[in-house]
């Protein structure tokens, strides 16, 4: 019987490349002070405050209800969305419906090699997606019902949980779904006094652990989900250590920043819209 070979990761004692790379011989303060330079521009040239440059497409997965692509330059996200469907294994009757979110990277999407079956941050990335959605959803409209949404990670250079939210939030409303008001997210790393909006992959690995400071340095990630037009935080996810001022620094720069991103997802939208008149009227 032929081995699916694709299906196998590498050994254990396997030694990654990586550790050969110059840039991992020097020390996590040196390679954070040459991607964030003193005058506040990064490695990409974007400035702090910036969001790398976004494309969204929708109706890219014709099997699915609602879909929606979106690209933060190398990271790629696909999310589908399908009808409404009973939710299972339940005897009793429920009032609301309920919104089943299943967020996955891809096995090739990473540096290491992910398993097919979903591991504990997949799991949390799910519940926090599930938490975003919950609150932009008319799930009163579909009683006893699910709406089922999955997430796929094609590529992950950073800031992927976000980006999934945000197309989730398009591929909904792609599906016709009833919804209060369409949901943006953005991802801000914190490290020190750098606050920076949309992280790259490598930017989140270097804000996991202090570098300038003591033990009581600010250093972390945190991910916010906002309804524009309500201007309601529907979702906060925080990991590492934030001081108060600093918390509510980072909040008011990720508001600000999820509104420059309503505009493309409208734009999006609009666009489908007209697509879909022409194609009737043809």
């Amino acid at each position: 019987m032929p081995v699916d070979h694709k299906r196998i990761n590498g050994p254990e004692i396997s030694i990654p490349y990586q550790l050969f790379d110059k840039l991992n011989t020097k020390s996590l303060k040196t390679q954070f002070s040459e991607i964030v330079q003193r005058n506040g521009t990064r490695a990409d040239g974007r400035s702090s405050s910036e969001h790398r440059k976004i494309f969204m497409k929708t109706g890219v997965v014709s099997q699915a209800k609602g879909s929606a692509y979106i690209e933060l330059d190398q990271t790629k996200v696909i999310v589908s969305v399908f009808d409404p469907r009973e939710i299972p294994n339940k005897t009793d009757y429920s009032s609301k419906g309920e919104i089943y979110c299943e967020f996955k990277f891809a096995p090739f999407s990473c540096h290491k090699r992910r398993l097919h079956q979903q591991d504990s941050e997949e799991q949390q990335y799910s519940a926090i997606m599930k938490q975003a959605l919950e609150s932009a959803v008319f799930r009163h409209e579909f009683p006893n019902f699910q709406v089922d949404i999955y997430a796929i990670v094609l590529h992950n250079d950073g800031s992927a949980l976000s980006a999934a939210i945000t197309a989730a939030g398009v591929a909904l409303a792609h599906a016709g779904i009833p919804m209060y008001d369409l949901i943006t997210s953005v991802t801000l790393a914190v490290q020190g006094n750098n606050l920076l909006v949309d992280p790259t992959l490598e930017e989140e690995r270097l804000c996991q652990v202090p570098l300038f400071k003591e033990e009581q340095s600010d250093h972390g990630i945190v991910v916010l989900s906002v309804l524009a037009t309500h201007e309601q935080i529907s979702q906060f996810y925080q990991s590492g250590y934030l001081s108060y001022g600093c918390l509510s620094s980072g909040i008011e720069i990720l508001t600000n920043a999820t509104k420059d991103i309503v505009t493309l997802v409208q734009k999006c939208l609009v666009k489908h819209v007209i697509k879909c008149v022409r194609n009737v009227e043809d």
